[in-house]
């Protein structure tokens, strides 16, 4: 099932769109908490505290969302309030651990080091994908006259995106390598994480129709 058209079955399902939104603010808030984890602990900057703090801001608008959707609310994470909720919650632990490794192998980076080359090329990847994922999801939005709007997301991912790619020219200089395969990384992973949303059963259902 293409992508928009995925989107846009979901959307029609109050459900289904309830847990999507609750799916998404729970991915931004795990992005939140990644950040905060590779912080150092005394000579975090401005910027890594801004990320960190947006990601987390994102989280709590995508869940206050949900009221606009479903008279059923999405109280927590908890597994029956998410669409494909184990491949949800492993998305990013996924991409981290395997970037790391990447890093380790290629660079021999350990320690803080391998922290903040993590944390660039991670969230790197994800801005790539939040930048084609928004837009796709508020066209649908729009088209269906959904009272949801993410486009606030989309304005301040376009942002990350650009401080991802001057951070990562002063820390890696040669920076384009590495974050094409961060980015060929994800695209795997992301592949994945569709594949498990299509098999949840309401939207299989919906497919066949």
């Amino acid at each position: 099932m293409e992508f928009t058209n995925l989107l846009t079955h979901i959307v029609a399902d109050d459900s289904l769109h309830a847990r999507w939104l609750n799916t998404l603010s729970m991915m931004e808030n795990t992005g939140a908490r990644k950040i905060s984890a590779a912080e150092p602990k005394t000579t975090v900057d401005l910027l890594m505290l801004k990320h960190a703090a947006e990601e987390a801001r994102h989280a709590y608008y995508l869940k206050k969302q949900i009221q606009k959707v479903a008279e059923t609310d999405c109280p927590t994470y908890e597994p029956a309030y998410l669409l494909a909720p184990n491949d949800s919650h492993a998305y990013l632990n996924r991409l981290d651990v395997q970037v790391c490794r990447y890093l380790k192998d290629t660079l021999g980076f350990a320690g803080a080091e391998l922290k903040y080359a993590a944390y660039l090329l991670v969230t790197y990847a994800i801005e790539v994908r939040a930048d084609e994922l928004y837009p796709v999801y508020q066209d649908v939005l729009t088209e269906s006259g959904s009272k949801v709007n993410v486009r606030s997301i989309i304005v301040e991912e376009e942002g990350h995106l650009a401080e991802m790619l001057r951070q990562m020219e002063t820390f890696f200089g040669d920076w384009q390598g590495h974050a094409e395969r961060a980015v060929a990384i994800e695209t795997g992973l992301y592949t994945a994480w569709l594949t498990s949303l299509m098999a949840t059963e309401k939207i299989i259902a919906g497919k066949e129709n």
